[in-house]
C-alpha cells in the first residue's frame, strides 16, 4: 500500500521532495494505516522511480542555490494510482488485533501479568484517541466538500472508543474473577 500512499500524495503534492512526503506521512499519521519504515518509504520510492511511474525533477533552492531532488508522477504513475485506488478500494478485511492472538491463551497466563498487557492496550488505545481528538479539532470539513481523511479518522476514532470500551471491560471482569477466586466469601 506504501507505492498507492506516495503516488496520492504526489498527485496532491506535485514536485515534493522525498522528505516532504515522508513528513507527510508521519504528520497525517499513516501508521495507523499501514506499517512503514522510512527505508520502506525510500526503497518504494526508488522502485517507483525505476518503473517509470514517478520522476525526478530538479530545481535550484533559490536561498542557498542548492540543488533539490523533487518528483513528479507520470502518465504511467497516474494509470498505476488508479489500478491501485480499485485494487485497495475493494479490500475489506477483518480487525486483526495482535492482542487476540495472545487472549487465545489467557488461561495458561499468569494472571497479574495479563492485566499489565490489557493495561497497555488501554494506554496505547488511549494515546491513539488523544492524536485523532488533536487532528479532528484542528480540521473542519468545508461545507459542500467531503474530507475523506476527516472522516476515515472519525471512524478509527469510532472503533478506537469501542476497543476501549471493551479492554476496560475485560480488565475489570479479570479483577473481579481473581478476586473472587482468592476471596470467595464477598458478598
Amino acid at each position: 500500500m506504501i507505492p498507492l500512499l506516495i503516488l496520492g500524495l504526489l498527485i496532491q503534492n506535485p514536485g515534493a521532495h522525498g522528505y516532504e512526503l515522508l513528513s507527510l506521512m508521519e504528520k497525517r499519521h499513516y501508521k495507523y494505516i499501514v506499517n512503514f519504515t522510512k527505508g520502506s518509504f525510500y526503497y518504494n520510492l526508488q522502485q517507483l522511480e525505476e518503473k517509470g511511474l514517478i520522476e525526478q525533477t530538479h530545481q535550484i533552492r533559490p536561498n542557498n542555490s542548492r540543488e533539490i531532488h523533487t518528483f513528479k508522477i507520470t502518465s504511467l504513475g497516474m494509470e498505476e494510482f488508479e489500478k491501485l485506488m480499485a485494487k485497495y478500494g475493494t479490500k475489506s478485511e477483518y480487525v486483526n488485533l495482535q492482542f487476540y492472538g495472545a487472549l487465545l491463551f489467557a488461561e495458561e497466563f499468569d494472571k497479574n501479568k495479563l492485566l499489565e498487557l490489557i493495561q497497555s492496550q488501554i494506554d496505547q488505545t488511549e494515546a491513539r484517541i488523544a492524536l485523532l481528538d488533536e487532528y479532528l479539532a484542528n480540521t473542519k470539513e468545508l461545507p459542500g466538500k467531503i474530507d475523506y481523511f476527516r472522516r476515515m479518522n472519525e471512524n478509527s476514532r469510532s472503533h478506537h472508543l469501542v476497543n476501549l470500551k471493551w479492554f476496560k471491560e475485560l480488565k475489570a471482569a479479570i479483577e473481579e474473577a481473581t478476586y473472587s477466586a482468592i476471596w470467595p466469601y464477598n458478598e
